[in-house]
């Protein structure tokens, strides 16, 4: 049996007390067991990161950079092995692992450009002799606690941008698949960067509060669901934190009559299936607009729906594996019923799937309603499982209302030929990120991710310029360099720009 320890100061850490299981989902048993750490854990790993963040913040950008181009490096070649340890613990097949690695490189990619990104702003003559600039500096000791669907790409996403900008950071990673993120910080640490700047502390409530007050750390960020980010937000600004918290989601697939209706099948295949649906940005309710549209998309989602291969992680030919747990399977199951319940036409039930000789794994197969209503209460829950519902919608004013007045605002997307139809979408849904023709929406590394109203809390997204702005903090200088001394009555006098 495995011991999954903290990572602190460069290297491992195990701590007396409680642990927590860490299941194969695959097989349905448990494979090894996390430390979860206390308060005193934590402040270890802040002892750590105050020793050495000063000398980093005055390590110039470039060099800074240089880390982040041999962390690239390493983690690339590390891909197979990253993969394989994440399909063991988290469940989706190997081809979503190696996608969840990639998709934090390309921010570590960003990083790389890290000298270039935070350059200021200078104005030279913004008075008599007067020049005004502004320098992005370092908050100091930023945390990351993030959820188990991404135990890589999150991670990347956070602590990339934040050691660059000259940060020292604290990571806590979902107890359910900790493996991953303590890899990659030993990466890191081969990569150059010096001990006590990338931490891992592993833990559940208790150390989630820790974070939240303790007065050395100035930003938290945190992705996970809806009811957790509220929490996180609250009790994180109330203690006088940048917070940005991230939370659930029910994304909408708007299809218009003209829509190239195959591609549709193919893309929904992919995005409300994918990596069993455990995805903030998955797309789980489709809205057809028109019965017509909505009966012909139904005939070709069917048997491509069916079609749909499950299998153990390690099945190259798999479209999806198991769930993370035991209890998230249930908790799928729970709002299938529920959808039937509510009066929702089942049309493929995946519950009661077995594989052969995985009989204990966490496994659902594929599941598919019509027929769903704004009204049932497993539309306006995020499900965050392997699960379709259609809505139909009776015109495009209903389409675009649909996501709009959901309390959910992550992400959507509109299959149409039409520009005029796709542009009058993009501005008038009131959602964060939105794909035209493009069935999860997530933006390159160089933009930045962020939805809207209960998928977000906090004013300020994820990566690109705006992670910059997250983990930074804006100086600005006025400045002037008079001849000689300045001495009498005008020695005080601010300057005004006139």
């Amino acid at each position: 049996m495995r011991d999954i320890d903290h990572f602190i100061a460069g290297e491992a850490f195990s701590s007396s007390g409680r642990t927590s299981d860490v299941f194969d989902p695959n097989a349905g048993e448990v494979q090894a067991k996390v430390k979860l750490g206390t308060a005193a854990d934590l402040q270890r790993a802040i002892d750590a990161a105050k020793a050495a963040q000063p000398a980093w913040a005055a390590t110039n950008p470039q060099r800074r950079a240089r880390v982040m181009f041999r962390y690239k490096e390493l983690v690339e070649a590390h891909m197979d092995e990253l993969a394989e340890l994440l399909s063991s613990e988290h469940g989706k097949v190997l081809a979503d692992s190696r996608g969840d690695v990639q998709r934090g490189l390309e921010v570590i990619e960003y990083c790389c450009g890290i000298p270039q990104a935070l350059k200021g702003e200078y104005t030279q003559g913004a008075g008599p002799g007067i020049d005004v600039y502004s320098l992005r500096q370092p908050l100091g000791i930023g945390a990351g606690i993030t959820p188990f669907n991404f135990p890589a790409m999150i991670p990347m996403w956070m602590f990339g941008m934040a050691i660059a900008c000259g940060n020292a950071f604290i990571l806590k990673p979902s107890e359910r698949d900790p493996s991953v993120p303590v890899r990659l910080a030993e990466l890191m640490k081969e990569a150059g960067l010096p001990d006590g700047l990338l931490n891992v502390v592993h833990g559940d409530k208790e150390m989630v509060d820790a974070i939240l007050d303790h007065d050395d750390i100035k930003a938290v960020s945190f992705v996970g669901s809806s009811d957790i980010a509220q929490y996180i937000y609250s009790r994180g600004t109330a203690n006088n934190k940048r917070v940005q918290a991230f939370g659930g989601a029910k994304n909408h697939g708007i299809v218009m009559p003209d829509a190239d209706l195959d591609q549709v099948v193919n893309d929904l295949a992919g995005a409300a299936f994918g990596s069993a649906g455990e995805r903030c940005m998955a797309l789980p309710v489709v809205v057809p607009v028109g019965d017509d549209t909505a009966n012909r998309l139904r005939q070709k989602l069917i048997p491509a729906i069916e079609k749909l291969r499950v299998g153990v992680s390690t099945d190259p030919d798999a479209h999806y594996g198991p769930v993370v747990s035991k209890a998230h399977k249930e908790r799928i199951e729970h709002y299938i019923q529920m959808c039937i319940d509510e009066g929702g036409e089942l049309v493929v039930d995946g519950r009661g799937f077995t594989l052969q000789g995985n009989e204990k794994g966490f496994f659902i197969g594929p599941t598919f309603f019509d027929h769903v209503k704004p009204s049932f209460q497993s539309y306006k829950d995020e499900i965050f499982g392997p699960v379709l519902q259609m809505v139909r919608a009776k015109d495009f004013d209903e389409a675009v209302r649909l996501p709009s007045e959901h309390d959910y605002g992550n992400g959507v997307a509109i299959f149409t030929r039409n520009g005029h139809a796709a542009r009058e979408f993009v501005n008038r849904v009131n959602v964060g990120m939105v794909g035209v023709n493009v069935p999860i929406p997530v933006p390159v590394s160089y933009h930045s991710f962020g939805g809207w109203k209960r998928s977000g809390f906090g004013d300020i997204g994820q990566y690109g310029q705006e992670g910059l702005r997250f983990w930074t903090k804006n100086k600005v200088v006025t400045q002037r360099w008079p001849d000689g001394s300045v001495t009498g009555e005008n020695a005080f006098i601010i300057p005004t720009m006139g």
